[in-house]
């Protein structure tokens, strides 16, 4: 890319982070918020969710592939992780044997996620304002 469209490469890719991380935030708080979901409208315990990334690809001069930023490629369910069962004989969804299938969402680990995906929003925002500084500074300079 060239000219004013390739001016704009970085912010475009800092904006793809904040958007990617922001979808990130949203699934680690839909986590938290049901850790202790023991039944679904589908049925059974809810299911920790993960968001996946993959790179924003665009073809340069030369056909090489150029990564302009970041998406969310998808958000799966964690079907790896354990359900943990607990004995707990007067819980409503608890089963014959008085055991409750609780969720596969661990809140520390939860947290610790979101403090990540905070940072890495705020790093995108530190970009883009450090972007718009620069393009400031030229066009300063342009005028002068």
């Amino acid at each position: 890319m060239s000219g004013i469209d390739g001016l704009f490469n970085g912010m475009r890719a800092a904006a793809s982070g904040m958007t990617a991380e922001r979808a990130r935030i949203d699934v680690v708080a839909r986590n938290i918020a049901n850790a202790n979901t023991t039944r679904t409208p589908e049925g059974g315990p809810y299911r920790r969710q993960l968001v996946h990334f993959a790179p924003l690809l665009s073809k340069a001069a030369g056909g090489e592939s150029e990564v302009l930023g970041v998406r969310v490629a998808k958000v799966t369910s964690d079907d790896v992780t354990p359900l943990p069962r607990v004995l707990d004989p007067s819980h409503p969804d608890a089963d014959a044997e008085g055991y409750v299938t609780y969720p596969n969402v661990n809140p520390v680990m939860e947290m610790a996620d979101l403090i990540a995906a905070t940072r890495a929003y705020e790093a995108n925002v530190a970009a883009q304002e450090q972007f718009v500084a620069m393009v400031e500074r030229a066009l300063r300079l342009v005028q002068n």
